[in-house]
C-alpha cells in the first residue's frame, strides 16, 4: 500500500484541496493530468541555464534612467553619470553604475502596444494577443526548455514572486508560473510536520482510496492520490528552504533593501542556487502620469537601483552569472514630453530596457535613440527579437517551434531576429 499522511486536524479532504488549489493549483493539476515535468538524461550535457526578470509593471519612464537626454526639452531634471559599461545611465541609479560593465542596455526598442493589458501580454510572450491562441510566456518557454539540466528538480520550474505572472498558453499547466509572495512564503504549503494527526488522516485516505481504486478501476481515484503524494513531496522537499528568505543575514537582507522587491531580488538570487530555470520579481507602481521625477527620485530608482545592484553583485560573485540571463523591463516607455501634471504618458515608439548574463555581450549600449527621445534612429528591436536573443542567450534553439492547440505551428518567441550585437 502506497504510504499517505493526514490533512491537518478539522480540514476534510475537499477542503484540503481547494486549499491546495488556492496557491499551487496549476502545479497540482499539471500532476493530475500526467503532465511530464522532467527530460531525458542525454539532454543534461547541456549547462545549468536560468532567467530571471525583474518586471516594471506601468510603463517605466526609460528615458529618465537609461538613456537620458541633457540639455533636450524633454530632457527632464535628472543628470547621466558615467558606468562600468560603456554607457552613462541616471545619477540616482549610483549602485547600478556599478555593475553595468555585467549588463547591456538596449536603447532602441520600438513596439507596438502602448496599452497596459496587451503591453505586458506581448512583452511576455513575443505575440500580440489574438482571442483564438494563448501563447505560453518567458517563463513557460524557459521553463519548459531548461528543464531537463534539473531532473533533480522537486520544485515548480517557473515561480513568480510578488505578482502574478504571464501563464503557459498553450503549453498547458505544468508550465504555469507558481506564485509567493516577495518574503518567500507559499500559502497553503505549509504544515507542522510535529501533527502526527496529519500522517494517520492521509494513511487512512490512502487506504480508502486504494481499496476504491482496486474496486472500481477509477482512473480519477488515483490520479487523486498521485497528487496527493506529490504535493506532500513538494511541502517536505529540501528545496523547499530555498524560499526561506528570513533565513538570511540581516546585512544580507538590508544590501537588497527590506522591501518586498528587494527581499524577492534576494529570493530570486535563492531560487537560482537551487535550480529553479525562471524567476520573474515584480516591482509596479510605474505609471507615473503625473509627478514622474518625484517618483522616480524618492522612491522607484532607490528600490531598483539597491535590489538589482546586489542581485547581480551576488549572482556575479558566486558564479553564477555566467549561467543566468537577467531582464529589466515593463511593457513599453514614456513620452519624451512632460505632461501638465509633471508625468509622462505611455510611449511605445522609442525605449530602452536592459539585459546580461549567460551568453549575452556586458557593458553595452545597443542602438540609439533621437536627440529629444521621441524616435529610434538605428535598427529598431522588437518584443520577438529581445526576446529571440535572450533565448539564445540561454542556449535555448531559436528555431525550436510548437504546437498549439489547434495545430498550428509556433515559432519560439515569435520568430523574432538576434540583437547581433548582444550575442556572440
Amino acid at each position: 500500500m502506497t504510504q499517505y499522511w493526514q490533512t491537518p486536524a478539522g480540514m476534510t479532504r475537499r477542503h484540503f484541496m481547494s486549499h491546495l488549489a488556492g496557491s499551487s493549483g496549476a502545479y497540482a493539476a499539471s500532476l493530475m493530468m500526467g503532465g511530464t515535468i522532467y527530460a531525458h538524461a542525454d539532454e543534461l550535457k547541456q549547462k545549468r541555464r536560468s532567467a530571471i526578470m525583474l518586471w516594471m509593471g506601468g510603463g517605466p519612464a526609460t528615458i529618465d534612467m537609461w538613456d537620458l537626454k541633457p540639455g533636450a526639452a524633454t530632457g527632464g531634471p535628472f543628470r547621466p553619470i558615467s558606468t562600468t559599461g560603456d554607457m552613462q545611465i541616471c545619477e540616482h541609479l549610483p549602485l547600478m553604475a556599478q555593475q553595468m560593465k555585467h549588463m547591456s542596455v538596449v536603447r532602441s526598442m520600438s513596439t507596438r502596444e502602448a496599452d497596459h493589458a496587451r503591453g505586458r501580454y506581448y512583452m511576455h510572450t513575443g505575440f500580440v494577443p489574438n482571442p483564438n491562441i494563448e501563447h505560453p510566456s518567458y517563463g513557460s518557454v524557459i521553463a519548459h526548455e531548461l528543464i531537463g539540466q534539473r531532473p533533480e528538480l522537486e520544485i515548480p520550474p517557473f515561480v513568480s514572486v510578488g505578482g502574478a505572472s504571464t501563464g503557459p498558453g498553450f503549453l498547458g499547466m505544468a508550465w504555469s508560473p507558481f506564485s509567493v509572495s516577495s518574503n518567500g512564503r507559499v500559502r497553503n504549503l505549509e504544515m507542522k510536520m510535529e501533527d502526527t494527526r496529519l500522517m494517520q488522516r492521509m494513511a487512512a485516505l490512502s487506504m480508502i482510496e486504494d481499496g476504491f481504486s482496486k474496486r472500481t478501476r477509477d482512473t480519477p481515484a488515483s490520479e487523486h492520490a498521485k497528487v496527493l503524494q506529490k504535493t506532500y513531496d513538494l511541502m517536505t522537499s529540501d528545496q523547499m528552504k530555498a524560499f526561506k528568505v528570513d533565513e538570511e543575514p540581516d546585512d544580507v537582507k538590508e544590501r537588497y533593501g527590506t522591501n518586498g522587491f528587494g527581499q524577492g531580488c534576494l529570493l530570486a538570487r535563492r531560487l537560482v542556487e537551487a535550480g529553479v530555470p525562471f524567476i520573474e520579481v515584480d516591482l509596479g507602481g510605474w505609471d507615473n502620469h503625473s509627478g514622474v521625477h518625484a517618483t522616480l527620485q524618492d522612491n522607484k530608482l532607490p528600490t531598483l537601483d539597491k535590489a538589482m545592484s546586489a542581485l547581480i553583485e551576488d549572482l556575479d560573485q558566486r558564479g553564477l552569472l555566467q549561467d543566468t540571463v537577467v531582464m529589466c523591463m515593463g511593457e513599453f516607455g514614456r513620452t519624451p514630453n512632460i505632461n501638465a501634471a509633471a508625468g509622462r504618458d505611455h510611449f511605445a515608439r522609442a525605449w530602452s530596457c536592459v539585459v546580461g548574463g549567460a551568453d549575452i555581450k556586458p557593458g553595452i549600449a545597443v542602438g540609439a535613440t533621437s536627440r529629444d527621445g521621441s524616435a529610434v534612429e538605428t535598427e529598431p528591436f522588437t518584443s520577438e527579437d529581445l526576446m529571440t536573443t535572450v533565448i539564445k542567450g540561454l542556449g535555448i534553439s531559436t528555431e525550436k517551434t510548437f504546437t498549439s492547440k489547434n495545430g498550428r505551428p509556433m515559432k519560439i518567441a515569435g520568430g523574432g531576429k538576434i540583437i547581433t550585437d548582444l550575442i556572440g
